[in-house]
């Protein structure tokens, strides 16, 4: 199983979170430096949660009244710290770990999260002792055996998997690298070797790399949690594929939504409850155009978090949807924040703290923290911040969203709002071989000695070798190369004139081996074939966000508005009147160049009117 950064609903904003959903979790407070294994206190445990170590392994204990013992075993390591060449590799070693269990009725599963991987067990203390031991016994041990077994059926998970609305946020935030790798698939279950895979698992799967917790007032006996030495790995350091911001992109009709990146702070935590309800009540309850406005805060790292937004519209109300969510976040960020919306929200927190077993409800979100190096604040602590957040505070926060702020739309643009377009073409091409497309003269590939460009009429799409996050490869002579900035140029040498073996050649000796991802042979009606040319070729832009990659290209005019087809029918009727107008005119008075001559301005406004709309016809259609 795998977590994915996708809205699933309402969640809370802070600490207190069930053990299933540890992504939801936060500790909420200031990180410092401290090493996370001294940030463990009694103090800061508020004597609700006990603390030890179990082989090498800091432990978190604290009892749940009834029923059975819940246990996770948490891993400092995640799809974020993975390449996309070898996207996967975690969550295989999760797969492989549990796959000696087998069936039962044992209450388990693991899950693989940007940051972390969690193996987590619901049962009598037997049960979870057994458990927690296979696992261990079994990352000494994977059942290497399985591995193209595994690889398979993480592909099927992944072809049934459905994405969410902001799921290729990621990829525009953060690029084709770090936690920009979970808007992808997995690239890494079609060439991970079995020398790869358990590397990955001596090296991330450690005792230095863990934390456990139980919801026992003891750690059960019997436990053998034997693993190899390592060390604590800290999070990835987070990249940006935006040049500026706040950013908008275009995405699929139906969905709005908006992210963010904020320093991790009760204050944080209480702005994103406050802009869920803001959300709420200007969207569905005032203006009726949503059913569905919330906000969520995660924790990315030890010092950040992200902040989502998201508001679902029906393609009639999408114009008005987008209005007044920009409009709810600029007030926000104007702070326009009533004293009863702070009240309220932090009312809400704060009723958290009365949960029944609340140290066990801790459990989780305190071993995260202590996982990520986050300082650990006691109930008390927490409390007195909560208390302690102003309306200053939250104008602070908001101003911090707005300002790195990156919008999806499924509307035309956002830039009336003060949002940029994020960059849908390269900065600049390379210089190399020059191959036009069989179907567009307008469309030209690039090979070249440090890198490849597709130059189509609105710029360049560019992937340089030597910052190429992937290469995949097929038999049949296909390259598709995808940048760390996300950029993607897909070389298909039926799809161009000269492509020929030795230009192949040459990029597969120029991109790094350890970027390149051979696939399997394509069935050969896969294999694209160029279009018949059509009267008015056009060079395609690329679709905001859109499924594999950041950047594609599609030539022809389909898909452009119906407003601008009728435009050019109505333009061709208006031309041909005017000429008719120029002969009927004519006498022998005047002569027809004084006739063309007046005709010279109005046919020239259309024109230029006609390309201006063809430009904005294009930019909607990406």
């Amino acid at each position: 199983m795998s977590t994915r950064d996708m809205i699933t609903g309402r969640q809370t904003a802070t600490g207190l979170a069930d053990a299933a959903a540890p992504e939801t979790i936060d500790s909420t407070g200031p990180a410092d430096a401290t090493d996370a294994t001294d940030s463990i206190n009694d103090g800061a445990l508020d004597g609700l949660i006990s603390h030890t170590t179990t082989h090498g392994i800091p432990t978190l204990h604290a009892p749940r009244r009834q029923g059975d013992i819940t246990a996770g075993l948490f891993f400092r390591v995640g799809r974020a710290d993975e390449t996309l060449a070898t996207s996967g590799l975690t969550h295989l070693v999760e797969h492989l770990a549990l796959h000696r269990l087998g069936v039962t009725d044992l209450h388990y599963n693991g899950a693989t999260g940007n940051t972390f991987t969690l193996f987590h067990v619901t049962g009598t203390e037997d049960e979870v002792v057994s458990y927690l031991n296979g696992v261990c016994a079994a990352l000494r041990d994977l059942p290497l055996d399985r591995l193209e077994t595994e690889k398979e059926i993480l592909r099927t998970e992944a072809a049934n998997r459905s994405n969410g609305p902001g799921s290729q946020l990621p990829l525009w935030r953060y690029g084709a690298q770090g936690y920009g790798l979970s808007s992808y698939e997995e690239l890494g279950t079609w060439s991970l070797t079995a020398d790869q895979v358990r590397h990955w698992a001596e090296t991330r799967f450690t005792r230095d790399n863990a934390v456990l917790w139980i919801t026992s007032d003891h750690v059960p006996d019997g436990l053998d949690l034997t693993l190899p030495a390592g060390r604590r790995h800290p999070a990835p350091a987070a990249t940006s594929a935006l040049p500026d911001t706040p950013a908008y992109v275009r995405g699929d009709d139906g969905h709005v939504v908006f992210n963010a990146v904020l320093r991790r702070s009760s204050a944080a935590a209480v702005f994103a409850e406050v802009l869920g309800r803001a959300l709420f009540r200007d969207l569905r309850q005032d203006g009726g155009y949503s059913y569905s406005a919330e906000a969520d805060y995660t924790p990315r790292d030890a010092d950040f978090a992200t902040l989502t937004a998201y508001a679902d519209a029906l393609p009639q109300k999408q114009d008005a949807v987008v209005g007044g969510f920009v409009d709810t976040l600029a007030r926000l960020r104007a702070g326009a924040i009533e004293q009863a919306e702070l009240d309220s929200a932090r009312g809400k927190l704060l009723k958290l703290y009365d949960t029944p077993d609340l140290g066990a409800v801790m459990l989780p979100s305190y071993a995260l923290g202590l996982l990520l190096g986050h300082r650990l604040l006691s109930r008390a602590q927490h409390e007195a911040e909560l208390r302690a957040v102003t309306l200053a505070d939250l104008r602070e926060v908001a101003r911090e969203a707005w300002d790195g702020g990156l919008l999806q739309v499924p509307t035309r643009g956002a830039d009336w709002a003060g949002f940029t377009l994020a960059p849908e073409y390269s900065p600049s091409e390379v210089t190399g071989t020059r191959h036009t497309s069989l179907e567009n003269d307008d469309v030209t590939l690039v090979i070249g000695a440090e890198g490849v460009s597709l130059l189509v009429p609105g710029g360049p799409v560019t992937v340089r070798y030597d910052a190429c996050a992937a290469m995949t490869t097929r038999p049949d002579g296909a390259r598709h190369l995808t940048g760390l900035d996300g950029f993607r140029v897909a070389v298909e040498p039926t799809l161009f004139r000269d492509v020929t073996a030795e230009r192949i050649a040459m990029l597969d000796a120029s991109v790094p081996a350890a970027a390149v991802v051979p696939l399997p042979a394509r069935d050969p009606e896969r294999i694209p074939r160029p279009r018949e040319r059509e009267t008015r070729e056009t060079a395609p832009v690329p679709p905001a966000g859109g499924g594999e990659a950041r950047k594609s290209v599609s030539p022809g005019l389909r898909g452009l508005p119906v407003w601008f087809v009728l435009l050019v029918v109505s333009e061709v009727v208006f031309g041909a009147g005017l000429l008719i107008a120029i002969v009927q005119t004519s006498d022998s008075g005047h002569s027809a160049f004084v006739h063309l001559t007046r005709a010279i301005l109005p046919t020239a406004l259309v024109i230029g009117y006609t390309r201006k709309a063809y430009r904005r016809a294009r930019r909607e259609r990406g």
